[in-house]
């Protein structure tokens, strides 16, 4: 018996050595069958994947090549090794001429600054949030302009003075979010057109000097954006984008030709929408109305003066990026008061502008005024422009601009709002004056005459700049018309030269003749140093 129970412990302790190594095997068997399910799991979700989008969509075997397009055959030559420099040495200045030889500059810095700076980089300080967390501040008060020095000698035909004159030009800017801030602009050099000065020659000077100093207003006025606005004020994200300005605000609109003034009012944008049906990239559409300040020819006092005091201007202006170029319309009312109103007229404009591969950029305009009643008075904005501007596009088209601008006028066409400066003022140097000196100048006013500008610009490296230039003005209707500057026609040669002798300061030259049938030749000459800050 003793033997008996000693075989049986044999036996059940075999046995049981036996089921911990089963075990063992089935763990390890299972371990194995949940990896190679995970593997081939994966295999099977890849292989899945890679099917799918042959299955998904039918791809041509082929790529599509469009219209005007040639598929190049393939050439292993094309691809290289990237070059290795290991063996020559680093030139930070070959670096630099890889962009062109730019490199960062220390920009000329306004006059003052406070808070944040122009012209610098982030990161920021976290901004205060007084208007609004979704309208944070970016305080910031600037004061920057320039000053412009002048010595010239004019002989208008009537007056001939030789001159030393200065203007001091000065803005400042309050900001207070990155899309709100209130401007001030001032001159305080000048008064009523008249300019700080010595008159020290020529044959109708007062051998004296005269001070024009005063801190009057030039403009002031709020701008903001009405989105931003809200977002602070409601703490809630939204799509509206409308910008607005509100005070003595100036409005240049067509480049200054249809309406450079500043005058005391409000105006609204509602910017950047687009029509892919009308084939419209870009548009913005702008509503305003001046009330006080609106400076117009077609509205003049007893004395002969501009009654800038007794007008309002109501209109609306819209550019359109479309038909490969470049739509601007627009819409005045100018209302006068009193006994101006029968002065009040309409006027519209359209222009476009496009560039003509390879060869032609091109501007047409054109100036409507209608519905002035002047009952029984000489109209004083009845009348039709057309300009045309055009540069050549030649082998240096940045450097080298040949151009040739044209106009024809047909009685006294105005535009909506201007400073003392007519509808010409873009069509050559010799339409142009400085408003310092009395630079001479041809008739600018577009009234029954028809002409052209004819010249060159070269800018050498972009460094500075020479004009030649050759001008007409041709009247209709024969000579002496009643109320045309021009008595007959006129000719005019210009040459302009800008030399940039630092980075804020400006030389510039110049020179001007013109011929005046039935009427006396002007001349004159013009040496100027601007400061910009």
């Amino acid at each position: 018996s003793q033997l008996a129970s000693a075989v049986m412990r044999r036996v059940d302790r075999k046995l049981t050595d036996n089921k911990q190594k089963i075990g063992r095997l089935y763990a390890v068997a299972g371990a194995l069958a949940v990896a190679i399910g995970f593997v081939m799991g994966g295999l099977v979700i890849g292989m899945v994947g890679l099917a799918a989008p042959a299955t998904a969509s039918e791809a041509p075997s082929e790529p599509i090549i469009p219209d005007g397009v040639t598929r190049v055959p393939y050439d292993p030559d094309d691809f290289r090794p990237d070059p290795s420099y290991e063996d020559k040495p680093y030139d930070p200045e070959a670096q630099i001429e890889i962009y062109g030889g730019k490199r960062a500059i220390d920009p000329p810095r306004p006059l003052l600054e406070i808070g944040r700076e122009i012209y610098v980089g982030g990161p920021f300080q976290k901004p205060s949030t007084f208007l609004g967390d979704k309208n944070p501040l970016a305080p910031h008060f600037y004061v920057y302009g320039d000053w412009q020095n002048v010595v010239g000698w004019s002989d208008n035909g009537n007056l001939e003075v030789g001159q030393i004159a200065t203007r001091l030009n000065l803005d400042f800017d309050l900001g207070i979010t990155s899309t709100e801030r209130i401007h001030m602009f001032i001159r305080p050099l000048d008064r009523g057109g008249q300019f700080t000065r010595l008159e020290f020659f020529g044959d109708d000077d007062d051998d004296g000097g005269e001070h024009a100093l005063n801190l009057n207003l030039e403009s002031l006025f709020f701008e903001g954006d009405v989105g931003p606005i809200m977002q602070g004020l409601t703490g809630e994200y939204n799509t509206l984008d409308l910008p607005i300005a509100v005070g003595f605000m100036p409005l240049l609109l067509q480049n200054g030709i249809w309406l450079e003034d500043a005058f005391t009012g409000v105006a609204a944008t509602i910017p950047a929408w687009n029509s892919p049906v009308l084939d419209i990239s870009n548009a913005d559409l702008t509503v305003f109305a001046g009330f006080d300040q609106v400076d117009s020819q077609a509205f003049i006092d007893t004395v002969g003066d501009v009654a800038n005091h007794n007008v309002n201007i109501f209109g609306v202006t819209a550019f359109v990026e479309a038909m490969q170029g470049y739509w601007e319309f627009g819409y005045g009312y100018s209302d006068g008061e009193g006994n101006l109103d029968e002065f009040s007229y309409h006027n519209v404009t359209l222009a476009y502008s496009r560039r003509y591969e390879p060869w032609i950029s091109n501007s047409l305009r054109a100036i409507w005024n209608v519905g002035q009643d002047a009952s029984g008075q000489q109209q004083t904005a009845d009348g039709f422009i057309f300009l045309a501007e055009n540069s050549l596009i030649t082998s240096l088209p940045t450097t080298l601009v040949p151009y040739l601008n044209l106009w024809v006028g047909i009685d006294r066409p105005q535009g909506l709002g201007q400073q003392a400066r007519g509808l010409l003022k873009n069509t050559g140097i010799n339409f142009e004056t400085d408003a310092i000196t009395q630079f001479p100048k041809l008739d600018d006013t577009g009234r029954d005459t028809l002409g052209g500008a004819l010249g060159i610009e070269y800018l050498f490296d972009l460094d500075q700049q020479i004009v030649l230039e050759v001008a007409s003005v041709q009247v209709i209707g024969g000579p002496n018309q009643p109320g045309r500057p021009a008595l007959g026609d006129q000719y005019g040669f210009g040459v302009r030269y800008q030399l940039p002798i630092a980075q804020a300061w400006i030389i510039r030259a110049d020179v001007m003749y013109g011929i005046r049938e039935f009427d006396q030749d002007i001349k004159g000459f013009r040496f100027e140093v601007r400061r910009k800050f």
